[in-house]
């Protein structure tokens, strides 16, 4: 389970910190709608109900319960209605229900967002939601990845798939309050989890994210090379992907490699970095008819490299 670093963290955020067995999940109960944050001690309590009205629904523990919520900040819970909800859903659970749950999460997005793979004996899938107030420590994102295959290090298997996917990627340069991503793994197929699996699915996820990016018609792909190390190549793909004026040139197809060039350069002020040129900077596809545009910037400061994608 990973949540978000938001100092402003939701209730459902501090119900998984304080009172889930996060190597013992069973269940997640998401609402959809309310993102219970900025609520006080009753959201809290809301969603401690939750958990709780879920764990007898299902007859586990609540400890083997996470909560996770998503929408309008600072507007308390209409309990009783997620209540409701919990015990009509419980008692309509069923193993083709996927493409419900996933459609059920979502709040601005403009589609639901499901991926599944299989592998030899293996299957993975997972849903996500996200559109808006993107930027990690994730994004108003959820995830929840279920797999039947044999995890021996599963917190650190999800740790370096997030950080390749859904840590890569922003739509507005925004830190949610309700960041959630769930891994559960039944160990039924005998068999580990084929390398790489995990973070395919979730890069997929992650990439549908920045598509469907509030307002958004094109996404980039912005890879920084030559950094001194990979903290600083990061630093500059992330100055890059947020600036307002690279974002317009995508926008409008415009293929202004300076405004590339002024984003990195704000990144390394007061650095001694050359030209930023059209030499090191490859932007022409900023200006291309495409939906997906391909930026990159070479440094010439050592061998830190980062990817970053943005709409």
């Amino acid at each position: 389970l990973l949540l978000t670093r938001n100092a402003a963290a939701a209730a459902p955020i501090r119900v998984c910190r304080e009172r889930c067995d996060q190597a013992g999940l069973r269940a997640a109960v998401v609402n959809s709608g309310n993102a219970n944050a900025a609520t006080g001690e009753q959201g809290y309590a809301d969603a401690v109900a939750m958990q709780e009205r879920t764990a007898a629904a299902l007859g586990v523990p609540a400890a083997a319960v996470a909560v996770a919520e998503t929408g309008t900040i600072g507007v308390p819970l209409d309990i009783e209605r997620v209540l409701g909800g919990i015990d009509a859903t419980a008692s309509a659970l069923a193993t083709g229900g996927g493409a419900d749950f996933s459609a059920a999460i979502t709040t601005t997005d403009r589609w639901p967002k499901r991926c599944a793979l299989r592998a030899g004996d293996v299957t993975i899938s997972a849903q996500a939601k996200g559109a808006g107030m993107i930027e990690p420590g994730f994004a108003t994102m959820l995830c929840f990845v279920q797999t039947d295959a044999v995890l021996t290090d599963p917190a650190g298997d999800l740790r370096r798939a997030v950080d390749s996917s859904f840590e890569r990627i922003t739509v507005d340069g925004q830190m949610s309050t309700n960041d959630t991503v769930l891994l559960q793994a039944s160990g039924a197929a005998g068999v580990e989890l084929p390398d790489g699996l995990l973070d395919a699915v979730l890069l997929q996820l992650a990439l549908e994210i920045v598509a469907d990016g509030e307002g958004a018609t094109r996404t980039g792909r912005i890879e920084v090379t030559g950094a001194a190390d990979p903290a600083e190549a990061e630093r500059v793909a992330r100055e890059i992907a947020n600036s307002p004026l690279v974002k317009t040139a995508l926008f409008g197809k415009a293929p202004n490699w300076g405004r590339i060039a002024q984003a990195a350069g704000k990144a390394l002020a007061g650095e001694d970095v050359g030209e930023l040129g059209p030499d090191r900077i490859r932007a022409e596809a900023l200006g291309g008819e495409e939906d997906e545009a391909e930026i990159a910037l070479a440094l010439d400061r050592g061998e830190g490299r980062a990817v970053v994608y943005f709409s």
